[in-house]
């Protein structure tokens, strides 16, 4: 239903002005992303092509606003999520921490969530979920729930790196990346998929411990088949004398460089890999030319995530999620404590590793 609609869709359909556009096609999508101040790599052509190759499950509206001219003024990108397990909903953008509306103004904003809303209403969807960071303020409050259980670190970059390093905490962080350089330990960029699937593996397995279903690994690798070679993700190693014992995977674009995905062998703890890695990535960051290293999105639930993070100096912020219709009860997200969460814990914690990763599998078809 969701892909015979998009074709019947024309300019004016959802309001005026407002056309869908498919980022694939219109040769002036990633152009206006690069331009807007809150344009990020998950709204590029790539990241729909990643999600159109992995889940069927998702159909794709890129809803543009265009001026007198035809140029696009504002956007909103949401997906139709299918799904039997978790129901029908319209998202904006999925698996995405950072995904504003490419919007700067009320009006447009306005404009655009009237559209969205009649968009659900012609798939026959009725939960909407528009995902902020920089745009929050512009959302209508009376129309949307604001969720705001999740938290964004981020921590503000200069051209020295010693100058961020002075606002780590001492025993927690600094102390730890002294101890990392005296522990033999070197760093590796990786560059074929056998140091992906290295990477994979310890993510996999990091993930178990965290009772968390892995991320597919064909995701993964289509998003670093997709964006790598234009320099936008990069992987980064860290190996004691010839063994993978912590790694990261790092989105960069534009003025951010922002840490997705992170794995370690525990068994290595004691030479403190992560705080290895975390130091080279902010310290080339800085060296780059970068202006904001972002630790991701953390549930407000995760004291000792979060305590993590603000051991780096990083500030936080609130990422709303904006849901409709505006019903606080309605969506109130799966509590830390919940039957459902600790026997998913319990799965992914005994789970072998074929099992986990279907797993892993099964549940992102029908998350978003």
């Amino acid at each position: 239903m969701a892909a015979n609609l998009s074709r019947e869709l024309v300019e004016g359909a959802l309001g005026d002005s407002i056309s869908v556009i498919d980022p694939l096609r219109n040769h002036r999508w990633d152009c206006f992303v690069h331009q807007h101040p809150f344009g990020w790599i998950t709204h590029l052509s790539g990241w729909k092509r990643v999600l159109d190759k992995n889940f069927p499950h998702m159909t794709g509206y890129y809803l543009a606003l265009k001026d007198d001219a035809g140029a696009i003024r504002a956007a909103l990108p949401v997906y139709a999520v299918e799904s039997w397990l978790m129901g029908r909903r319209l998202v904006s953008i999925p698996f995405a921490t950072l995904c504003d509306p490419l919007v700067t103004e009320a009006v447009d904003m306005e404009l655009l969530s009237d559209a969205v809303l009649r968009l659900a209403e012609r798939l026959d969807i009725s939960r909407v979920e528009i995902r902020t960071a920089a745009a929050s303020h512009l959302l209508d409050r009376d129309r949307f729930h604001a969720d705001c259980l999740r938290k964004h670190h981020f921590l503000p970059l200069c051209a020295d790196p010693e100058l961020v390093r002075q606002r780590f905490h001492r025993s927690c962080v600094r102390q730890r990346i002294a101890r990392a350089e005296r522990s033999g330990l070197h760093l590796v960029r990786g560059k074929r998929e056998a140091d992906l699937r290295e990477f994979y593996l310890l993510h996999r397995d990091t993930r178990r411990r965290k009772g968390l279903p892995p991320h597919p690994y064909l995701l993964v690798k289509t998003l670093w088949q997709t964006f790598a070679p234009q320099g936008l993700v990069e992987l980064l190693l860290c190996r004691k004398e010839k063994e993978t014992v912590a790694a990261l995977l790092l989105f960069k674009y534009k003025s951010r460089v922002s840490i997705e995905y992170s794995a370690v062998n525990p068994l290595h703890n004691d030479c403190s890999p992560v705080h290895f890695l975390f130091w080279n990535a902010i310290r080339e960051a800085c060296l780059a030319g970068y202006g904001v290293l972002d630790f991701g999105q953390t549930s407000e639930h995760n004291k000792t995530l979060m305590e993590f993070k603000s051991h780096w100096g990083a500030q936080v912020s609130d990422l709303p999620h904006f849901l409709y219709p505006n019903s606080a009860v309605h969506h109130c997200p799966m509590g830390d404590e919940s039957i459902a969460k600790k026997v998913l814990q319990f799965v992914c914690n005994k789970a072998p590793d074929t099992a986990l990763s279907y797993l892993g599998n099964f549940c992102y078809r029908h998350l978003g």
